[in-house]
C-alpha cells in the first residue's frame, strides 16, 4: 500500500496534513501554483539585490549586526555562515515526529510566497521528508523569538550536507552520508535564503498541533476513566443529568457530563443503588465535579485550536516580501501566542490528571470506597494491592504541577539586547508534551484501579464501557487476587489509554464520545 500524499498549496497545509506527515509517514508534494508563488517572490529579492538597496537579511547582517552592510560577493557566504552559527543547540534529540512536523511547517511558510526564496529550498525540505531523513535537532537552543532559530538551523544545515541526522536506531550519523545514500545533492544558499529557513515558529507550532491531537483524545479518555471509577465506587449519575449543565452553559462541561452519563448506563452496578437516595446524598468533588474540570480543559483546548489555526495560515518570517515589491521587517516570528496557549493547555491537562489521582485515592481507601477492600486487594495485609500505584500517580501529579508553571513569562534578553523580549514558546510547547505524556500515565492508573473495582463488584455486571475496559486490561492486570508484578500491568494500561482500540469498542456500545 502506497503512502498517503500531502500536497502543499500556496495557502499552506491543514492540521491533518501535519499529523499525516509527522506521524503517518505521508509523502509531500508541492503544487505547481506553489512553485509559481515562490518564484514570483524570489524575483523581487533578485531585483533588490541588483539595485544595491540595504535590506535586512539580504544585504545586512542579523540581530545586533543588522546595521552591518554585506558586500554582494559575500551574501551567499553570509547565508551559509548563518546556518552554521545558528545550529548551536545542545542536548538529547527531539522526537522524530516533532522534527518532521517542523520541516513540513517551514516548507508551508516558504510556500506562502512571502519569503523570497527559490522553490528549490522547499523541494529540498520535501526531499528530506520523503526520504525519511530526520535531522538531529537538540532539545535546547530556542527561546521562541526570532522563531525557533537553533532547531530550524539544525534542519537547514542538513540541506547543506552538513550536521547530523537521527538514525532509525536513535544514533547520530553524518548528514552528508544520509544525503548520499538517498541520492540527494547538498544545496547552496542564495541571498535571504538562510534567514528564511530558520526565522519561524515551526517547532513550537508543530509541537502544539501534535499536543492538540493528543489532548483531544486524552480528555475523552478522562471521561471514560472517571465514569468507570464512579461506577466502581457506587457513585450517583444524577450530577451528570443534562438539565444541570444547561443552567451553566460551558460547552466543554456539557459534553463531558453527557459522556459520563452515557457511559454509566446499562450497568447492574448502577442499578443496584440508583433509586436509593440515602445511599449517597452527595458524592465527593472528584466524582461530582469531573465534568466541570474536564469540561474546562476541553474549552481551553478549543481556544488553543483557534490559536494554532491562525498560526497555520500565517506568514512567519523576517523580513517578508510583499506583493507590491516592498521588503519589510516584522515581528511575526515572536512565539507569544503559541507560548501562552501551550502554558494554558498545560495547566488544564495537569488538572485533569490531578482530579483523576484523587479518584484513585478514593477508590483505594477502605473508609471511602463503599465496601471495596483496602487498596483493592481481597487479601490486604500480606498483599498491598494498588497502594504503590497511587504513590506513582501522586508523584506524577506533583511533577505536572511544576510543569504547569508558565514558561512564557520567563523572558531573557539576547543578541546584544536587540532581541530583548523572547517568548519561551519552544519551552512551553515542549513541556506541554511532557504534561500530556504524564496525563496518559495518570489515566492509566485510574483505569487499572477502576477495572479492579469493577471486578470486585461481581456478580453485578458493569456497564458496556466497564466490560470493554475489563476485557482490555485483564490479560495484563489479571483478576483480583495475590499481588503481581505491577509495572507491566501499568505499562499495558498506558498503552490502552494512549491507543484508540478501547475507545472504539466503547463507542460501538454508547455512541461517539463528544
Amino acid at each position: 500500500m502506497s503512502a498517503p500524499i500531502v500536497t502543499v498549496q500556496p495557502t499552506g497545509v491543514t492540521p491533518a496534513d501535519v499529523l499525516a506527515v509527522a506521524r503517518g509517514g505521508a509523502r509531500v508534494e508541492i503544487a505547481p501554483e506553489t512553485v509559481t508563488a515562490m518564484a514570483t517572490s524570489r524575483a523581487i529579492v533578485d531585483g533588490i539585490e541588483a539595485s544595491g538597496r540595504p535590506v535586512y537579511g539580504v544585504s545586512t547582517g542579523f540581530g545586533a549586526l543588522a546595521n552591518t552592510s554585506i558586500a554582494p560577493q559575500r551574501r551567499a557566504e553570509l547565508q551559509q555562515a548563518l546556518i552554521r552559527s545558528h545550529a548551536a543547540g545542545i542536548g538529547a534529540p527531539m522526537d522524530r515526529e516533532v522534527v518532521r512536523a517542523m520541516m513540513l511547517l517551514r516548507l508551508r511558510s516558504l510556500a506562502l510566497g512571502r519569503s523570497g526564496v527559490r522553490p528549490l529550498l522547499a523541494q529540498g525540505l520535501a526531499d528530506l521528508l520523503n526520504h525519511d531523513i530526520t535531522p538531529w535537532v537538540p532539545e535546547h537552543g530556542s527561546l521562541g523569538a526570532s522563531g525557533d532559530l537553533a532547531p530550524l538551523a539544525h534542519c537547514a544545515i542538513v540541506l547543506l550536507g552538513e550536521g547530523w541526522v537521527l538514525g532509525k536506531d536513535g544514533a547520530r550519523t553524518a548528514a552528508a552520508e544520509a544525503l548520499h545514500t538517498a541520492g540527494l545533492q547538498p544545496l547552496e544558499l542564495a541571498a535571504k535564503e538562510g534567514l528564511a529557513l530558520i526565522n519561524g515558529t515551526d517547532g513550537m507550532l508543530g509541537m502544539l498541533l501534535l499536543a492538540i491531537d493528543d489532548a483531544a483524545h486524552l480528555f475523552a479518555m478522562a471521561d471514560v476513566t472517571a465514569a468507570l471509577a464512579i461506577e466502581a465506587m457506587l457513585g450517583s449519575e444524577r450530577p451528570f443529568l443534562p438539565e444541570l449543565h444547561e443552567i451553566r452553559p460551558h460547552p466543554g462541561q456539557s459534553a463531558s457530563a453527557a459522556n459520563i452519563l452515557d457511559l454509566l448506563q446499562h450497568s447492574s452496578i448502577m442499578d443496584s443503588h440508583r433509586d436509593d437516595l440515602a445511599h449517597a446524598v452527595q458524592d465527593a468533588y472528584s466524582m461530582r465535579c469531573a465534568p466541570q474540570v474536564a469540561g474546562a480543559a476541553r474549552d481551553t483546548l478549543d481556544f488553543v485550536r483557534t490559536v494554532a489555526g491562525r498560526e497555520l495560515v500565517s506568514v512567519v518570517d523576517n523580513p517578508v516580501v510583499l506583493p507590491d515589491g516592498r521588503v519589510e521587517s516584522t515581528g511575526n516570528f515572536h512565539g507569544a501566542p503559541l507560548g501562552f496557549a501551550a502554558d494554558f493547555l498545560a495547566i488544564a491537562a495537569a488538572e485533569v490528571g490531578a482530579i483523576a489521582e484523587r479518584r484513585v485515592d478514593r477508590l483505594l481507601d477502605v473508609t471511602r470506597n463503599r465496601q471495596l477492600p483496602p487498596f483493592l486487594s481481597p487479601d490486604a495485609g500480606v498483599n498491598s494491592g494498588l497502594m504503590i500505584a497511587q504513590y506513582t500517580a501522586a508523584g506524577i501529579v506533583a511533577e505536572n504541577r511544576r510543569l504547569a508553571a508558565p514558561a512564557s513569562v520567563d523572558s531573557l534578553p539576547t543578541s546584544g539586547m536587540q532581541e530583548d523580549h523572547v517568548s519561551m514558546g519552544w519551552a512551553a510547547t515542549k513541556k506541554l508534551r511532557t504534561v500530556l505524556d504524564n496525563l496518559t500515565s495518570l489515566l492509566a492508573v485510574e483505569l487499572i484501579s477502576a477495572v479492579r473495582g469493577l471486578q470486585l463488584r461481581e456478580p453485578l455486571v458493569p456497564s458496556p464501557a466497564g466490560r470493554a475496559a475489563i476485557a482490555a486490561l485483564e490479560p495484563a492486570a489479571g483478576r483480583p487476587g495475590p499481588d503481581l508484578f505491577l509495572a507491566p500491568a501499568l505499562e499495558a494500561a498506558r498503552a490502552v489509554v494512549a491507543g484508540r482500540d478501547l475507545r472504539a469498542e466503547i463507542e460501538k456500545a454508547v455512541g461517539p464520545l463528544r
